[in-house]
């Protein structure tokens, strides 16, 4: 079991920022499955404290790409609210 847990991490750990930066249409797949797939992991009892670690990691670097989104979310509608302004 432990070694599955080992292979999932480290699939997430390497497709999980792509499909996080996606492409000009956004993320491939969102945050919430990413976070979905990480509580899974820890739902089955059967993650060591190295996994775990990776795994806090892991929602660590979920947690700032959606800060790193509303804060570009908010960056932007403040930019066209003072273009709309003429300012």
């Amino acid at each position: 079991m432990s070694s599955l847990i080992d292979q999932d991490i480290a699939h997430i750990r390497r497709v999980m920022p792509l499909s996080l930066s996606g492409d000009f249409g956004g993320a491939i797949l969102p945050a919430s499955y990413w976070r979905k797939r990480l509580h899974r992991l820890l739902d089955t009892g059967h993650v060591n404290k190295g996994q775990l670690a990776d795994i806090d990691s892991l929602l660590i670097q979920i947690d700032l790409h959606e800060l790193n989104a509303a804060s570009a979310a908010a960056a932007n509608a403040k930019h066209a609210i003072g273009k709309a302004a003429g300012r």
